[in-house]
């Protein structure tokens, strides 16, 4: 009994480390935004700002380009989480019910594609996006997003769809519903939570990348948050406070989207069609 109240005790210790390392930087970030530039550049440690102020957050929101950066993400991101769900349900239905050749070369293609880095695709997605002409367009952005995205989620998918008992659909295939029907009225509803899953992954793989949007995007009003972010820093400026406060607002969305699918997120991805 000792030992094992020690046990306990000792993990919830170690779980409790770990939290508080996770959450601190975010709780400094927060605090910073509130902070004033001479006091995030003091000499002295200065945890709480001694002077709270708003006016890093009115001169984001003043700015006209963090607003035309941010409506350009969302529109990225939400077209990527869109395209990247229907596509990688779609695909992942038909590898899960239907057999035909290429099916099991099809999985290993789109397992081996998560294998690679997606730095090595910049060089042929730029000379492809600068032969289409859709350089400094967000539809770059939304085509090179769903290549890194809709493989994962396909894997992901495919696993759940597996789970759905396919009895279900041959009762309402005998009911006159066509494949398509079938899909749409029986394993979507009973998919919600991998589906959510997937549009989470998607959004976040859309909302935070950098390196494609800084290579995709030239003009500045065609820029994304994490791009658009990185211009107030230069040589001679480094605006911490002001950055700061630039976070809290860009993980605003995030956190919102996490807020509405957390019942789906939590639900587990292993929930068969059959309960009872």
């Amino acid at each position: 009994m000792k030992m094992s109240r020690r046990h306990s005790a000792l993990t919830h210790i170690i779980l409790i480390g770990f939290a508080l390392w996770s959450v601190i930087p975010v709780i400094w970030v927060v605090l910073t935004s509130f902070k004033t530039e001479g006091e995030v550049f003091s000499t002295t440690l200065q945890i709480l700002p001694q002077d709270p102020t708003l006016d890093n957050y009115r001169e984001l929101l003043s700015r006209g380009d963090f607003l035309t950066w941010a409506r350009n993400s969302i529109f990225v991101a939400v077209i990527t989480t869109v395209v990247g769900v229907f596509l990688a349900s779609t695909c992942a239905y038909a590898l899960s019910r239907f057999r035909f050749r290429g099916r099991s070369a099809s999985l290993y293609i789109f397992l081996v594609a998560q294998m690679f880095p997606g730095v090595i695709l910049l060089v042929g997605l730029y000379q492809i996006f600068n032969n289409l002409g859709l350089l400094d367009t967000p539809w770059a952005l939304v085509l090179s997003y769903s290549t890194i995205a809709i493989p994962f989620c396909i894997l992901m998918l495919k696993g759940f769809f597996d789970t759905i008992p396919y009895e279900l659909e041959e009762a309402a295939r005998v009911d006159g519903v066509g494949v398509f029907g079938a899909f749409w009225r029986i394993v979507v509803p009973l998919s919600v939570p991998g589906i959510a899953v997937t549009a989470f992954y998607s959004f976040i793989t859309a909302w935070n990348e950098f390196l494609f949007a800084k290579t995709f995007l030239t003009s500045r009003e065609q820029l994304t948050l994490p791009v658009g972010t990185a211009t107030f820093v230069d040589a001679f400026n480094q605006p911490w406070a002001l950055l700061s406060a630039a976070s809290v607002l860009i993980s605003i969305p995030v956190v919102i989207f996490f807020y509405m699918a957390q019942r789906y997120l939590i639900s587990g991805l292993t929930t068969g069609g059959v309960k009872g």
